[in-house]
């Protein structure tokens, strides 16, 4: 078998996690199997890195950010690939420029346009495992690129459908994708698996498991994909296509996203064409848009409200400003103190009722809604930031995912 296996950056976080690896991928190496092993910078290097540009100034120039942030995956790549040789297994590090990745020109935030797998494959044929720097691309002009946060597991999804690899490893420092976050709800249980689009909601409503371009690849491509722990055997959650069983599914899940902040823009003009304005340039610079609120009044005046990000939060307000002052508007506001909680799964699309239970669950614990978003397998609400983790408890035993699969009725 082919195996794409990403490992992320508290898998890797020493010298002697870096050889519990290396033992793991001997033992996959040792079966006959082909492996290409992406690996995530060490933890806490990324943002060390981020933090000494900013001691220079507070806004480094991206290119030259994703340059040195980049240098901690090829610190991780290096040193695996140095271990690997040491315990008598050939192996090769190559670096994005090398394979190579090619992406955009958005920089801290590129997406991958192409790759070339010929230098892979040539290595494979030759018995070696291949190392990966994860996270990192270049330009068709030479310019190292990153992908954004998260970005090693995209780089993982990228190459195993590129090399049509028979299976994709996501390794990380939990067993797989639970019910809920672990960490505030010490009743979340473990899935055995999950459908793409059901991860893929997962992902963008705040669940940190895997990066949200990541699933859209393995769904697209349709990459068979392993969510699983690199400090033990346990067999992880798998993420597939939507089967039937997982229809029966009222909620699998409760996630949460602290990284959210909203913006309003007040007595736009209420006229075709104003929302392309406001949005145009917000996206020109990469930001993304989550949930739209927009709400028209009697002066021939409409109040519009979206939530972006919390890292891109200064650079939307900046860019909203301008535009507000272009259009006449009557003021901007913004909020970071705010979270987005959200329940997914596959059976909402057959069951009713689902929506009044979750907003009456919030309204009995005190908890205001400000947003709501939903999908046909998903509902978003905006709250106060520091109600997040009783909603989150409140919506995990209110749907009753604490115990067996709670199944359409």
């Amino acid at each position: 078998m082919l195996i794409v296996q990403k490992y992320g950056g508290s898998s890797v976080a020493n010298l002697d996690r870096i050889k519990n690896v290396a033992q793991r991928i001997i033992k996959y190496h040792k079966e006959g199997h082909q492996l290409v092993v992406v690996v995530s910078a060490m933890a806490g290097e990324t943002d060390r890195l981020i933090n000494l540009a900013k001691t220079i100034t507070p806004d480094p120039p991206l290119r030259e950010l994703d340059m040195l942030v980049s240098t901690g995956e090829q610190v991780t790549s290096s040193l695996l690939s140095i271990t690997l040789q040491s315990m008598g297994v050939p192996s090769i590090a190559l670096l994005g420029y090398q394979i190579p990745i090619y992406t955009n020109e958005l920089f801290t935030k590129a997406r991958i346009k192409e790759i070339k797998v010929d230098k892979i494959k040539e290595e494979l044929h030759q018995g070696k495992v291949v190392v990966v720097a994860g996270f990192q691309g270049v330009t068709e002009k030479g310019d190292i690129t990153t992908l954004g946060r998260g970005g090693s597991d995209t780089t993982a999804v990228a190459l195993a459908a590129a090399l049509k690899a028979d299976l994709c490893e996501i390794y990380t420092d939990v067993e797989g994708v639970f019910t809920a976050d672990p960490r505030i709800v010490d009743k979340a249980r473990k899935l055995s698996k999950i459908s793409y689009e059901e991860m893929l909601e997962m992902s963008g409503a705040g669940a940190k498991v895997l990066e949200m371009r990541s699933v859209e690849l393995a769904m697209i491509y349709k990459v068979p994909l392993v969510v699983r722990s690199s400090f033990n055997e346990s067999e992880g959650t798998i993420i597939t296509e939507e089967d039937e069983e997982m229809e029966k599914v009222l909620v699998s899940g409760v996630t949460y996203n602290r990284n959210e902040a909203r913006i309003s823009i007040y007595g736009v003009p209420d006229r075709p064409g104003i929302a392309a304005q406001i949005f145009g340039p917000i996206g020109e610079k990469g930001i993304v848009v989550d949930m739209i609120v927009q709400t028209s009044r009697v002066d021939g005046k409409a109040d519009l409200t979206f939530t972006v990000p919390k890292t891109d939060y200064k650079q939307a307000m900046e860019i909203v400003r301008g535009i507000a002052s272009s259009l006449s508007a009557e003021r901007v506001e913004g909020d970071e103190k705010i979270a987005k909680v959200s329940i997914i799964g596959a059976g909402m699309r057959t069951h009713s009722g689902v929506a009044t239970k979750m907003f009456e669950t919030l309204a009995k614990h005190g908890i205001n809604i400000m947003m709501i978003s939903t999908s046909e397998i998903k509902i978003s609400c905006i709250i106060d930031e520091k109600y997040t983790e009783l909603a989150v408890r409140a919506l995990h035993e209110a749907f009753e995912l604490e115990g067996e699969v709670k199944e359409e009725k």
